[in-house]
């Protein structure tokens, strides 16, 4: 099947397009600024050319709570970095989070088979606010860190929360993280205060934590208070732990009443989040509350269409930013639907179960999910009712044109499927989904109103129909405030600046389409350069993967005989041989579904490949060790242990 197809996969039914809040906000900015905006295209261009304007309207819309304003919206436009948002503006982001109080359902839990719970509106606000109560009394202050070491359940977000009302900064590892990864991150950092389950459930075990506090305690001299919340037990045992106590005795005491939110000018800092990079210690990125409300507001309200009352799911964990942006969408008065543990257990239906028993509107998850489905053939558009599923968000890495094929195919049918793009560095999306558009095969929908998104080419200048460096050209509020422990901005500036003076480069090597949509070729750290010619690792995957004896690859470039050769690295199913004649196989396939300059010049079996924690294949590291480098954060990979396997190979040396 072609690659690119003109047909779309899907298109929204007038009546569908008439009830979203984008095509509402698009005629609305039309008769409020007597301006013609005919189609999305239209909305997407006066947004970026009229940014004061726009902003104004996202916050108008999404009615922030905030002391004030203010009358300046941008300052210093011009500069990247150095563009300032409402910089008279004073507001508090969980105020913004928690403006309703009823019995309406705020957040319903999963813990794989062992835990389920939900909170009101009402219990969730008490239990913030008694938190928030508990770590003003231990002294956190604006700017003080808190940190989780939690799984996706209702206390991280309860602590988040209340960190966030007091001016605190937030930031979370997931519990699979070992000790060094912990210290790694938040050893930067220097939280005040430490929140951390007593264990969790991954595919139907159950994994303490216990043993793992203590050391991280012991590395984390500023931390003044371990507060352990009961997940895998009833009475967790803190004995060894100083200065701990359980959750439930943090918040004891008297109802506490409304929360005293501490409201702050709008780049104060919310989030540390980490870069999940193995090229040295995670960088430590820091977002504003302000940016990072009025982006997510937007995101949630017009590209994903979620409405007051929707119940909204993504499949994360609290050490990948997409936990931070589902959060956000109670912003919107939407009930957060949280589930931990593997997607896979007791199979690949659990997440499709609770979608239908919860009438998931917004389906979130990631394009390695999506494509392991496919792979062991599942169909829920036979086995669950999802009529209630509106849309089908994937993210993570790219979404193959096959695994488009395979949602519309076996999962449903009416769903709009929006592959969504960004990262933690912007805590947010470059290209993401528009509602009112066709979904077309391989493509994510739209880039991101407000967002100034091109594609450079090799001299730097935009290009359509052609691969390129994903850059944006003007400011956005979601910008990192900067980078923790850089004073002088040097690490910020060199991470996206330095390529192109005054524009943001973010490291995705992508295709703008004449429909406005982008293809992503993979990241251009990874990009192949054989004989001098820029290729995308996706462009291999999508082909690799759709041999039925290909569970997942990994390519790399390898330095050899003073140029740069492919090196296909692919993992089989259990059974499967690397035959002479799957080897034609394989790059018969890549020849001619890519070109024959992405045909490998070896093709090697592997038993693993190597992935970060939020489940990020991770090519760079496997270089490294290819051409017997050090790769310096193994504590960023889920499983380490797999790079060993690439060491020395004999298949190499020739």
């Amino acid at each position: 099947m072609n690659d690119k197809p003109d047909q779309p996969l899907w298109t929204p039914s007038p009546d569908r397009v008439a009830a979203t809040a984008m095509e509402a906000f698009r005629k609305r900015a039309a008769r409020d600024h007597g301006v013609d905006l005919p189609d999305y295209a239209a909305l997407h261009r006066w947004s970026i050319d009229n940014p004061e304007t726009f902003w104004t309207a996202i916050w108008d819309m999404g009615g922030v709570v905030a002391e004030r304003r203010g009358d300046r919206v941008l300052v210093d436009g011009d500069r990247m970095p150095g563009a300032k948002f409402f910089p008279d503006a004073r507001l508090n982001f969980a105020e913004n989070l928690l403006r309703r109080r009823d019995d309406g359902e705020a957040i319903v839990f999963r813990g794989e088979d062992k835990v389920e719970r939900r909170l009101s509106w009402v219990e969730l606000y008490d239990r913030v606010a008694r938190t928030a109560r508990a770590l003003s009394d231990l002294g956190v202050k604006p700017g003080d860190r808190v940190a989780g070491y939690l799984p996706n359940m209702p206390e991280a977000v309860i602590a988040m929360l209340a960190t966030a009302a007091l001016g605190g900064v937030w930031s979370s590892a997931s519990p699979d993280f070992g000790v060094q990864g912990v210290l790694d991150r938040f050893g930067q950092i220097e939280p005040k205060v430490l929140f951390a389950s007593d264990g969790y459930f991954y595919n139907g075990k159950t994994f303490p934590l216990q043993e793992k506090l203590a050391p991280i305690l012991d590395g984390l001299p500023t931390v003044e208070r371990l507060v352990v919340v009961p997940y895998t037990t009833d009475a967790p045992d803190l004995s060894g732990l100083s200065g701990a106590v359980a959750f439930p005795n943090f918040i004891a005491g008297p109802p506490p009443g409304d929360i005293p939110f501490t409201r702050l000018p709008f780049d104060h800092p919310l989030y540390i989040m980490f870069s999940s990079g193995t090229t040295g210690v995670p960088k430590c990125i820091v977002h504003g509350a302000g940016g990072t409300l009025l982006q997510h507001l937007k995101e949630h309200r017009l590209h994903a269409d979620i409405h007051r009352d929707d119940r909204v799911f993504y499949f994360t964990t609290c050490g990948w930013m997409m936990w931070n942006w589902l959060v956000s969408a109670l912003a919107v008065e939407a009930t957060l639907m949280l589930y931990d543990g593997s997607p896979f257990y007791p199979d690949g239906n659990v997440l499709f179960d609770y979608a239908q028993a919860e009438r998931i509107i917004f389906f979130g998850t990631s394009a390695k999910y999506i494509d392991a489905l496919s792979k062991q053939d599942y169909r829920p558009i036979d086995s669950h009712d999802l009529s209630s599923v509106r849309a089908i968000a994937s993210t993570g890495s790219p979404l193959a044109p096959e695994s488009f094929d395979y949602v519309y195919r076996s999962v449903k049918k009416d769903v709009q499927l929006a592959s969504i793009s960004g990262g933690t560095d912007i805590i947010s999306c470059f290209a993401l989904g528009d509602p009112t558009a066709p979904v077309r095969r391989g493509e994510l929908q739209c880039r991101g109103l407000g967002m100034a998104v091109e594609v450079f080419d090799d001299d730097g200048r935009p290009v359509t129909g052609e691969k390129g460096e994903l850059v944006c050209v003007k400011p956005f509020p979601a910008m990192p405030i900067g980078f923790w422990n850089d004073p002088d901005g040097a690490k910020y500036h060199g991470a996206y600046f330095d390529r192109y003076p005054n524009i943001w480069r973010h490291g995705d090597y992508v295709e703008l389409t004449p429909h406005g949509g982008l293809i992503i070729h993979g990241r251009s750290d990874a990009t192949l350069n054989p004989g001098g010619v820029r290729i995308g690792t996706a462009e291999i995957y999508r082909q690799v993967e759709k041999l039925d004896e290909v569970v997942e690859s990994l390519v790399i470039g390898q330095d050899f005989d003073r140029d740069v050769r492919v090196v296909l690295f692919v993992r089989l199913r259990e059974g499967v041989s690397l035959t002479d004649d799957l080897v034609k196989r394989i790059k018969a396939r890549i020849r001619e579904g890519a070109s024959p300059r992405h045909v490998p010049a070896k093709v090697v079996a592997i038993a693993d490949i190597p992935r970060t924690k939020s489940g990020k294949i991770t090519e760079l590291a496997v270089r490294d060790v290819v051409h017997g480098r050090a790769v310096k954060n193994k504590e960023a990979l889920a499983n380490p242990d797999a790079l060993d396997l690439y060491r020395n190979l004999s298949e190499l040396a020739s």
